[in-house]
């Protein structure tokens, strides 16, 4: 990580553990190389449909897409990870035109991995920007062509991991950076039983857990602090009234933690947990309202039965 990120994550852990009552690290922390590789294993789990459904979806639909996408067009991704659900999008896209693909994470080791992946489409430019979203998205808008459309992907049903509220608000401020007519491709994970979430997000195998607990061990790594892995459990919880499925890391024993570059020491109580991921989970027409609010409208809706899952296409107004 470069200084910058460095101080921004140190400046996050130390929001986060700082905060009364309920301690939180912030999801997006969770994706470093080892936390990428073991996503990745994650999608592959039985349990865990949500990417696959995704999937489906563009491999279904990506063509669709590409026509209802006015021409000539940029594409900048949002937590772009390796790109794979990308490639599909991108090889109908390429049919038509160059295409300038802008994946945007805050991890190098996603962003090669990314680049990687479109190696070999011929009519493909990649040019990743390693930042958190709307940075890497504005970064974007200020590169674009003269005269091009820009389609903006969040997919990973990611959206999820976000307050309502703060969803909402967030919707907004990407439509503050477009222009009439580009487009917006948003996936959302749909309702669905709090058993089938809880075995997706607490797998037999403890894949999920070993995600989990590697945020930990990267603060360990990159933050000088002494977490000792073994004294903690990885526990997922569904909230029914927020409709979200909750990850936390909890403290088996009491103990104090020190964070030498977030200049931190962090008390915890024996059963305390720290917050580290939500996932919220949406009804069809509700997506089409959170983007309705933020200022676009709806093109197109596709879903998939077997993993009750949405893409949405939205076109700036």
């Amino acid at each position: 990580m470069t200084t910058h990120l460095v101080n921004e994550f140190a400046r996050d852990v130390r929001a986060g553990l700082n905060k009364k009552g309920q301690k939180e690290l912030p999801s997006k922390y969770l994706y470093d190389e080892v936390g990428s590789a073991l996503f990745e294993a994650i999608c592959a789990l039985p349990e865990y449909g949500l990417t696959r459904a995704d999937e489906r979806l563009v491999r279904c639909h990506a063509g669709e897409l590409a026509e209802r996408m006015a021409s000539p067009v940029t594409v900048a991704e949002l937590g772009s990870g390796n790109g794979r659900k990308t490639r599909l999008i991108l090889e109908e896209l390429s049919r038509r035109q160059p295409i300038l693909y802008h994946p945007i994470d805050v991890s190098a080791a996603a962003l090669r991995r990314c680049q990687t992946e479109m190696e070999h489409l011929d009519s493909v430019r990649v040019v990743g920007l390693q930042h958190s979203y709307l940075p890497g998205l504005r970064e974007a808008v200020a590169g674009r062509p003269p005269d091009t459309h820009l389609l903006v992907l969040f997919l990973g049903s990611t959206i999820g991991n976000f307050e309502r509220p703060a969803a909402q608000e967030f919707i907004r401020e990407v439509r503050g950076t477009l222009r009439p007519g580009d487009g917006f491709l948003l996936s959302t994970d749909l309702e669905k039983s709090a058993q089938q979430l809880i075995l997706a997000y607490d797998d037999p195998l403890g894949v999920t857990a070993a995600f989990n607990l590697n945020l930990l061990a990267r603060i360990n790594r990159e933050l000088d602090a002494d977490f000792k892995l073994s004294q903690f459990q990885h526990l997922a919880r569904y909230h029914a009234r927020e409709r979200r499925i909750e990850m936390h890391l909890r403290s088996t024993i009491e103990q104090t933690i020190t964070i030498g570059k977030a200049d931190l020491t962090v008390p915890l109580r024996r059963e305390e947990t720290i917050w580290t991921e939500s996932s919220h989970k949406f009804n069809p027409q509700e997506v089409i309202q959170l983007g309705e609010r933020g200022g676009f409208r709806c093109e197109a809706q596709w879903m998939d039965e077997e993993w009750p899952f949405a893409l949405t296409l939205f076109i700036a107004q």
